[in-house]
């Protein structure tokens, strides 16, 4: 189990299994008219009524920090609501873990301070239980590291999950730890002001240096497991995603991915989309060999680099954010794990040496 970090911001020392598909946006937008005849009455209150399962002071915590409008300006908790008011709220949406239990898990924690933690997470981890996936995940392990342990004001502490990145992709991921965080930072997720850069080593070349690719994500229709582009602007979720080229080794792109937004498996789908899966991505046809000579040399070179690297070729590297109680601005970036920095290095001295491959 970890230990508590220094506080201060420090990098974390760095199997392809069943498909996580979940929806990595946990907030919810929540538009209410009020009706004509109703009486005044505070918002909190209001909106405890109309929304269901939802605590009063999970709306008090959204309202603090500006995650409540009413006719389009933020409005306190105390505010008095009146007929034809437009009321918009901006919730988290905890994952269903009723039967979640604390359960001793490794994880790797670079930052902690009373409102959030920031974890490096290996492959392999799943981030919360699912259909296939109900024990030893992220959410078992915090729980677990939580139990014995309150906040400031003496009150146990929740790990309240924000965003999520897929089982076997590496990288950053953030944890609030009281709702009032919960909601600051599902704020920035909402409106895309949080900074997130993935490193992906993807099949081919590309002619340009660096791009754009838009394109709304839906589930495949032919697999349910996957998402994919549709071409109908009115189905799926809008989906961006930047990227220029970091290192080109022949066959194979060390690419950099900037999120705009955070849809499920994006920067796999996109890439897919635009004739680059991410290398030994099985789910989006990146784990057979898709670029390069006929040569048997070359065939079992790749071979091993699979076994290098038993997953998609992805690290969440970067995760910039404004701190929800201070307001400074956070920026932590991680180190590659050893399977991708070993993967990378093996085609590194590939494009070095590749005549010594065509034999």
């Amino acid at each position: 189990m970890p230990t508590t970090p220094n506080p201060t911001p420090i990098p974390a020392p760095a199997t392809t299994d069943e498909i996580e598909l979940n929806e990595p946006e946990l907030y919810e937008r929540h538009h209410i008219i009020v009706d004509k005849g109703q009486t005044m009455l505070r918002l909190d209150k209001f909106l405890q009524m109309r929304l269901e399962n939802v605590s009063r002071t999970k709306i008090q915590a959204a309202a603090k920090v500006n995650c409540v409008l009413v006719n389009g300006h933020p409005a306190k908790s105390n505010y008095k609501i009146k007929p034809c008011d437009q009321i918009s709220i901006l919730l988290p949406e905890q994952p269903e873990n009723a039967e979640t239990l604390p359960e001793p898990v490794d994880f790797n924690p670079v930052y902690e301070d009373n409102d959030l933690i920031i974890i490096n997470k290996q492959p392999g981890l799943v981030v919360h239980p699912a259909h296939g996936n109900y024990h030893g995940t992220l959410l078992n392990g915090l729980l677990y590291y939580y139990k014995d342990k309150t906040s400031p004001d003496g009150k146990p502490i929740e790990p309240l999950l924000v965003h999520r990145i897929d089982k076997d992709t590496s990288g950053l991921i953030i944890v609030a730890k009281n709702e009032e965080a919960q909601a600051s930072l599902a704020r920035q997720f909402f409106y895309h002001t949080i900074e997130r850069k993935y490193n992906a080593l993807v099949w081919g070349n590309f002619d340009e240096d660096e791009g754009t690719i838009v394109g709304n994500l839906e589930r495949s229709p032919q697999d349910r497991r996957v998402m994919h582009v549709t071409d109908d602007p009115d189905r799926g979720k809008h989906a961006v995603t930047h990227w220029h080229v970091l290192e080109r080794f022949g066959y194979v792109t060390l690419v950099e991915c900037i999120l705009e937004t955070g849809r499920t498996h994006q920067i796999r789908a996109h890439m897919r989309h635009i004739g680059h899966p991410l290398f030994n991505d099985a789910a989006y046809g990146g784990d057979r060999i898709l670029k390069g000579t006929t040569f048997s040399r070359y065939k079992q070179f790749v071979e091993n680099t699979f076994h290098t690297l038993p997953r998609q070729a992805l690290h969440a590297k970067t995760l910039g954010f404004e701190h929800p109680t201070t307001g400074q601005q956070m920026h932590f970036d991680s180190p590659l794990p050893d399977d991708l920095a070993s993967a990378i290095d093996r085609w590194r001295n590939y494009a070095a040496n590749s005549a010594a491959y065509r034999q």
